[in-house]
């Protein structure tokens, strides 16, 4: 049991992603401890929604890639240390990390060291079976379990010699019903689409530097796309922290896309779309689940394309590794070139074999991915709470 009446959890999240996680994981806590909690950490405004302020902007820490950490290192190094120190002197009952392990996990191993008798959960395993899966070995001097939200990471962690890892569930499936809900009509309404021409979404990425890498190249395949199926409508979802450049990049496009934004409009689009243009990440699974088709493409920095033969994993398409097989079809830096993607996306609006093999996989996913009783964030605050028992889970 805790040491003393309120449970403290002290919660770390490197980016926006993992702030959303504790933002939903820190009332599942409180519904399940069953007596007070205090929460303490690092997040953003989704943890101080919920009542835990962060010690310094998420913005400091929030950098993917190499090319993005190497100029903030000191800044970063400089906040891996002042979070140590704030969870040591908040001695708390529990140390939850939550993604960005190139922040999170410095944090863990310097928390390990100084206050090793507090059990440490990691929320969102990273990529050890991806690449550098020596790392998942090296997880057990520091991570007591690993909360995974795709369902083949146990079975990796158990092979790599990992820490104990469960699957809990893609924050993704507490939103199924309201995905299936919503009406994609609605918004060709609201856009003027008449229904007679197809509808594709283009998904550029929710990062600058992805939208600088992937602009071009989609614009030059929609391009193409027209000349060998003919007009179509374009939807493209954009996230206000990139539709600056998004807007900049359209000046080349042949033609205009309809340009949205907030979750609902994005999945509506999704549910209304033919099929997807989009870039490799968590939006795959998004346009999966929302039963679309799609191509996927991806353009790194130079330094993370020299690193590529390190990369175990026979896809990066999340839904593809999900389903153990590779249904959608994706095309990685230099392969990302407009005539392969356009050659690509040019029978999924048409029909046929190609559109049939898609949709017949995407039936299985959700099957996959659902949990057999309560949410994502119910079963890794029970988990979290377990941690505090010597028995194992």
């Amino acid at each position: 049991m805790p040491k003393s009446d309120a449970l403290s959890v002290f919660l770390v999240a490197g980016e926006h992603s993992g702030d959303q996680l504790a933002g939903k994981l820190i009332p599942a806590i409180r519904a399940a401890a069953g007596g007070p909690v205090t929460f303490s950490g690092v997040g953003g405004e989704a943890m101080a929604a919920e009542g835990c302020p962060s010690l310094f902007p998420l913005a400091d820490i929030a950098v993917m890639g190499p090319a993005e950490i190497v100029p903030r290192l000191a800044t970063i190094v400089r906040r891996v240390y002042q979070t140590v120190n704030a969870a040591v002197a908040a001695k708390p009952d529990v140390l939850v990390i939550l993604d960005s392990p190139e922040f999170t996990h410095p944090v863990a191993k310097r928390v390990r060291r100084r206050l090793p008798s507090v059990p440490i959960v990691d929320y969102v395993s990273p990529s050890v079976w991806a690449w550098r899966p020596g790392r998942a070995r090296k997880m057990q001097r520091y991570v007591d379990h690993v909360l995974a939200i795709l369902p083949f990471e146990p079975a990796a962690h158990r092979r790599l010699g990992g820490p104990p890892c469960s699957y809990v569930g893609h924050p993704l499936i507490e939103r199924l019903q309201w995905i299936e809900s919503l009406d994609p009509q609605e918004l060709a309404r609201a856009l003027g689409l008449t229904g007679e021409r197809p509808v594709l979404a283009v998904l550029p990425g929710s990062r600058p530097n992805e939208v600088r890498r992937l602009m071009e190249p989609f614009g030059q395949a929609l391009r193409l796309l027209q000349e060998r199926f003919g007009p179509f409508d374009v939807v493209l979802p954009a996230v206000d922290s990139v539709r600056p450049l998004i807007e900049a990049g359209l000046a080349d496009w042949p033609l205009q896309p309809h340009l949205v934004q907030g979750e609902t409009r994005k999945f509506q689009a999704f549910r209304l779309a033919r099929a997807a243009l989009a870039a490799s990440g968590t939006v795959t699974l998004e346009l999966a689940l929302s039963g679309t088709p799609m191509v996927v493409a991806y353009k790194v920095e130079f330094l993370a394309s020299r690193l590529r033969w390190l990369v175990k994993v026979p896809s990066i398409v999340l839904p593809n590794l999900i389903l153990e097989e590779n249904v959608f079809p994706e095309f990685v830096h230099e392969d990302c070139a407009p005539d392969a993607l356009a050659a690509a996306l040019t029978p999924l609006l048409e029909g046929g074999g190609a559109r049939d093999r898609q949709l017949e996989g995407l039936k299985g996913l959700a099957d996959r991915m659902t949990l057999p009783r309560g949410t994502p964030s119910e079963r890794a605050a029970e988990i979290v709470l377990a941690s505090l028992d010597p028995k194992p889970l």
